[in-house]
């Protein structure tokens, strides 16, 4: 037989081989049953309309600083660069184990010199031998035969998913993040605007007291009650400009850069006379398996646990490993290449297991137990979509409701400030009288903006929790 049908069949061997590879010991892949109800509570019937998931943030935001805020935050927030980075990492990290299904091909060339008399070294008697060879060929490439380098490739395939998946949920929360902030600044806005307003009231009180007390009308009681109320309405405007400076520095860290004046320009900018976000339909339960990233993440890792299982079987049998190469050589360098100089080797070798201290074994048992941490966390994301949402209809169902009335108590307790100011002022009412109904209706204006910023950040949480926020027009 000639060194060149011998080096055909050596070629025939190597693809009936890549042609035998490929049993797989991948567990059959189940979907876990959801562990929630098939309904939310507080959900009525709901009307047709897309899923959340579909409404691109542009549409469900609409007002057009808020979108220049999101816009800016997704070019330039650096969790959600990391989030984008991962995904790179990950389709490296998959494209590595992808390609040791297929065998590396590589040239190699050596030469050496040696004799068997060790004072050849020194110039004294015997003779030197050379060898020279250049070979193409393939080095320890195993055969998949039982599907261990393929369960390896659709794990880190898995986890390359879950990783995209993982993008979108960064994505989902930022997005809601700049929202709440943006929200938040207004909220601030419109309350450091009633502390002022309350503190200016409060002033004007000590000037009116301190005048009746100087004529005698009120005692030094009345005077140092109204002295302390002012003081107390400075030092709240203080730490409400704190907080707003601090909810100023959050919101920038978001957007990876300073807010710009134009977020919140346009006048007296209020929660109310911000664009509204669009009603969505909250479907079903099993809808959030399809729709939340955050889920389809951990399915994603749920499968690559269920391929390390394959994986860890397949290190029970046997390994094939296939080494050949074509080449020349010759102890001449200068004739390396003349006719005459072919060379040809196929090595093929089988490393079969038998005793290893049950590292094999502990591996498998490492195998299914994270398969059902995975298990448990897939189970557990799907718990959480369910609170989330179901904490968002809630709110829904509540807060309206709840804000009509603070507003209602705070008209309520305007009124009931003037009639005081006006009997304090005629003499009728005392200064206790007055500052209380001073307190009371601060605190009841309060209330009825942080109850509306509730209102509005519901709205978030629910497009978020629905899935809402990683597409985009």
């Amino acid at each position: 037989m000639t060194k060149r049908s011998n080096f055909r069949g050596t070629l025939s061997v190597v693809a009936a081989a890549a042609l035998l590879a490929g049993c797989s010991l991948i567990p059959t892949y189940e979907r876990p049953a959801a562990p929630v109800p098939t309904t939310f509570p507080n959900d009525p019937a709901q009307p047709a309309g897309p899923a959340a998931a579909t409404v691109p943030w542009q549409d469900y935001f609409t007002d057009p600083r808020l979108q220049g805020l999101i816009t800016t935050a997704l070019a330039n927030n650096r969790d959600l660069r990391v989030s984008v980075l991962n995904i790179e990492q990950a389709r490296a990290q998959f494209q590595i184990q992808r390609s040791a299904l297929f065998p590396a091909v590589g040239v190699s060339a050596s030469g050496s010199r040696s004799s068997p008399n060790a004072l050849q070294a020194f110039g004294v008697g015997g003779s030197v031998s050379s060898n020279y060879a250049v070979n193409l060929g393939i080095t320890a490439w195993e055969l998949d035969f039982f599907g261990r380098i393929a369960s390896l490739k659709e794990q880190a395939l898995a986890q390359y998913l879950a990783t995209e998946e993982s993008r979108k949920a960064a994505q989902i929360s930022l997005i809601a993040a700049v929202a709440n902030g943006w929200l938040t600044l207004i909220a601030d806005d419109e309350l450091l605007e009633l502390t002022r307003q309350t503190l200016d009231t409060r002033e004007e009180s000590v000037r009116l007291t301190k005048l009746r007390f100087d004529n005698g009308v009120v005692s030094e009681i009345d005077y140092q009650l109204a002295n302390s109320q002012a003081e107390t309405a400075r030092a709240t405007y203080a730490q409400q400009q704190r907080l707003r400076a601090q909810d100023e520095n959050a919101l920038a860290l978001l957007l990876g850069a300073p807010v710009p004046a134009a977020a919140l320009s346009g006048g007296a900018l209020r929660l109310d006379t911000a664009a509204p976000m669009r009603d969505l339909p909250a479907g079903l339960p099993s809808d959030l398996l399809a729709e939340r990233p955050d889920v389809r993440a951990a399915e994603q890792q749920l499968i690559a646990a269920n391929a390390s299982i394959g994986a860890a079987r397949a290190n029970f049998f046997p390994r094939v490993s296939l080494t050949t190469s074509v080449g020349t050589a010759s102890s001449e360098f200068s004739n390396l290449f003349d006719k005459g100089t072919k060379a040809w080797s196929f090595a093929p070798s089988i490393t079969l297991p038998i005793f290893n201290a049950g590292a094999n074994q502990a591996t498998l048992d490492s195998a299914r137990a994270g398969q059902q941490i995975a298990v448990a966390q897939y189970e557990k994301s799907i718990q959480t979509a369910f609170s989330e949402v179901a904490d968002a209809l809630a709110g829904r169902a509540t807060l309206g409701e709840q804000v009509r009335a603070l507003r209602a108590q705070a008209d309520a307790e305007g009124v009931r400030f003037k009639l005081s100011d006006l009997r304090y002022r005629n003499g009728i009412a005392s200064a206790l009288d007055l500052l209380d109904s001073q307190r009371s209706l601060f605190a009841a204006q309060q209330a009825a903006v942080q109850t509306r910023l509730l209102q509005l950040q519901n709205q978030v949480l629910f497009y978020k929790a629905l899935g809402g926020g990683w597409t985009s027009r």
